[in-house]
Formats: structure tokens, C-alpha cells, sequence
């Protein structure tokens, strides 16, 4: 399949390699003027869980091929959409007359509602899925990475399409079996929810990788998911569908132990938070004050996060 990944950040490079890897023909779209900079191969560092029972370290170069236009004419036949939820609409709109007859895979986080945040696209030619992959650049320009096995994907309404099958099949032949979520809004909004929280507590000591091993930071950031699962209910979400993703909040003692071993001993828990150690980075601090802007909005009381608002303040 003709690929075209949406920018060279973290989703687009390591799932470009990977699909590259599968034999798929991968290009990255980036910005005019960018593709001249990106002259040295990327550098990975990714604990690849794809493979059944165990993980693999990959350290390995990769060149990627890039472009800076895109068009109907260019024949891409999916196009991957992977950016900050902040930068969805304008990504959308940017994309919409280009991509011709191309599938666009939604790879995104969203707070906002996806339906209005695709907009632009044609509705028929979006499917939805989220990554379950993720890390950072790091000084030396190194990919510190993870990969896990099972990337999400969902529909909004109505039942699977031809072009929902394709990308499935896409992915499966890159070694990645597919965790089908019948509530696909629900738990993006969830998502977005804990990450609110967890950020809440890792600005205040830096990033998210101090977080490794802390159970008392931890047991707060659970706390802070349980306050705003009230803004969630507000917002449409039936939690009575995520039963399995909101049980740990109820007991959040146990749950942050449980989380402090095993990002302290697991691989690719340990990578999943260590690789985010920019202390300055933006979307934290988006996250942070979008969630808790809706919470005001909803007129959700939300202590734990409101406390932390001060570190939201864009550096």
C-alpha cells in the first residue's frame, strides 16, 4: 500500500518504519523547507512488543523518504494523521483537498468531539483508530521508543467499512494485531482524561518519566482521573462501557503499587514513561488547561486538577 504519514513525530516514524519494514511504501509529509534538514537517518531506540511473549530492544538506523506536498494526483492510498489534539482541525482542513480518493487514518488524540474535529474530511474516507505506541527525541536526536502489539481502532457510528477492513489488514501485515473498541469516542475522551491527570502530577517534578516508580504521585494522579470522570459522564460518555479501563480509579492504593513495580521492573511500562523527559514540553501543559477548561465549562468541580493549573502555564 501507498503510504503518506503525516508529519515526522513519534506515531508517524515509528509506525512508518514499521510499515515500511512490511513492505509498504511509506513516504513522510512534512513541513516546505524541512525535508532538506532531515539529511541524517533517524536513530531508533524502540522496545518493539510486537512479537508474542516477549520484547525486542531495536537499535537500528532507518532513512526515511519525505516530501513536502501532497496531492490527489500522488496516488496515496492511506494517509496517516498522528498530531497533538490542539492541531487536529488545522491538520484536517490542510489535508482535506488533498488526498484525493486516500483513506485518512484519524491516529489522533482528541478532546474535542472527532466528528467536528474531522470535519473537513470527507466523512466516508475516515477511519478511526489510535496508536498504542509512543516516546520522544531525545538531545542527541535518538527516537526513544515503544511499541506495543495491538494499536485501537473503532467506528463512530454505523458498521465496518471496505476501508476500515483495508487498514486493518494494512497493520496486521506489519505484525500488529488489531483491540477493537466499540466505544471508540468514549475512550478517546477517557484517554485524554488520564493523561490530563497523569501530567498534573509530572509537571510539578519535570516530566513524566519522574513518574517512574512513584506511588505516591501515582495514587494522586489516579485520584485526579476518578474527579473528572464526572466531567466525561457531562460530556455523553456511558462509563458503564469502560468498566474494564476505570476499575483501577477505584481502588487507587492498590492500582498506584501495582503501576509503581511495574514501570519500575517492565521494559516497556519503564520506556513508556521514561522516554518523556522534556520538562518543557507543550502538550502537557494543552492537555492540562483544555481538560480542565472543559471542567468549568461543564461547571465540574475538579480540585486536584485545578491545583495543578499554575504548571499548565505554557514555557
Amino acid at each position: 500500500m501507498k503510504i503518506a504519514m503525516v508529519g515526522r513525530g513519534v506515531i508517524a516514524s515509528v509506525y512508518g518504519w514499521a510499515l515500511e519494514r512490511a513492505g509498504h511504501d511509506v513516504e513522510l509529509v512534512v513541513r516546505p523547507g524541512r525535508a532538506a534538514t532531515y539529511v541524517d537517518p533517524v536513530a531508533l531506540d524502540v522496545i518493539d512488543a510486537r512479537p508474542r511473549g516477549r520484547s525486542t530492544r531495536v537499535v537500528e538506523s532507518w532513512t526515511p523518504r519525505y516530501r513536502e506536498t501532497l496531492a490527489p494526483e500522488d496516488g496515496f492510498e492511506l494517509v496517516v494523521l498522528s498530531v497533538p489534539h490542539h492541531q487536529v482541525g488545522e491538520a484536517a482542513a490542510f489535508l482535506a483537498p488533498r488526498i484525493g480518493d486516500a483513506t485518512v487514518l484519524m491516529f489522533s488524540n482528541l478532546w474535542q468531539d472527532p466528528t467536528s474535529a474531522a470535519e473537513p474530511l470527507p466523512a466516508a474516507q475516515v477511519v478511526w483508530g489510535f496508536p498504542q505506541a509512543g516516546g520522544s527525541f531525545d538531545s542527541a536526536g535518538t527516537l526513544q521508543g515503544v511499541l506495543l502489539p495491538a494499536p485501537i481502532f473503532g467506528q463512530l457510528s454505523g458498521p465496518p467499512t471496505t476501508r476500515d477492513a483495508a487498514v486493518r489488514d494494512t497493520f496486521r501485515t506489519a505484525g500488529f494485531r488489531i483491540r477493537e473498541q466499540d466505544d471508540l469516542r468514549g475512550w478517546l475522551l477517557l484517554h485524554t482524561v488520564v493523561d490530563a491527570a497523569l501530567y498534573s502530577q509530572a509537571l510539578p517534578v519535570g516530566s513524566l518519566a519522574d513518574l517512574v516508580g512513584d506511588t505516591a504521585r501515582l495514587r494522586r494522579a489516579l485520584l485526579t482521573v476518578r474527579e473528572l470522570l464526572p466531567v466525561l459522564e457531562a460530556r455523553g460518555v456511558d462509563l458503564g462501557r469502560h468498566r474494564r479501563t476505570t476499575l483501577p480509579f477505584a481502588v487507587p492504593l492498590l492500582s498506584a503499587l501495582a503501576m509503581s513495580l511495574v514501570t519500575r521492573h517492565v521494559p516497556v511500562a519503564r520506556r513508556a514513561l521514561e522516554a518523556h523527559s522534556d520538562p518543557n514540553a507543550t502538550e502537557p501543559r494543552i492537555v492540562g488547561r483544555d481538560v480542565l477548561a472543559e471542567a468549568r465549562r461543564l461547571d465540574v468541580p475538579t480540585p486536584r486538577l485545578a491545583a495543578a493549573e499554575p504548571w499548565f502555564a505554557l514555557p
